[in-house]
């Protein structure tokens, strides 16, 4: 398995470490876990900002994911080259929740132009 294919699986689970930053931090227990959507809805500050990383994560791995099996499909981008454009995609939604949790807005837009771009690159670059 190539290292890009081990970052769709980091991609994978990556929005569950917002989750864990989001529930686990204070009150989340078991009668919260009959209605977990409306408990994350009533968050306040940097636990509902981790919600919110969370919903972004997966609102943009789908397309990571394409890119990676699309770039390996046509073979066109050097190995060596599509795994370190996929690590970097996966630092760069690390770097997202972290710059989303602290409130640091304008940063955390930049990187997320940055993990767009990496995709598109993946795409651009198989052509």
């Amino acid at each position: 398995m190539t290292t890009a294919y081990w970052c769709m699986l980091v991609a994978i689970f990556l929005p569950y470490v917002f989750t864990v930053l989001a529930k686990f931090r204070g009150d989340f227990g078991p009668k919260q876990n009959h209605n977990p959507r409306e408990f994350l809805e009533g968050l306040q500050g940097s636990r509902k900002r981790a919600h919110w990383a969370q919903q972004n994560s997966f609102e943009v791995t789908p397309a990571f994911l394409a890119a990676v099996l699309v770039a390996h499909m046509i073979g066109a981008i050097p190995q060596a080259t599509l795994d370190c454009l996929a690590i970097a995609w996966v630092a760069s939604r690390l770097v997202f929740g972290i710059c989303y949790i602290a409130d640091w807005a304008t940063l955390r837009s930049l990187v997320w132009f940055a993990g767009m771009g990496l995709i598109a690159a993946m795409f651009i670059m198989s052509a």
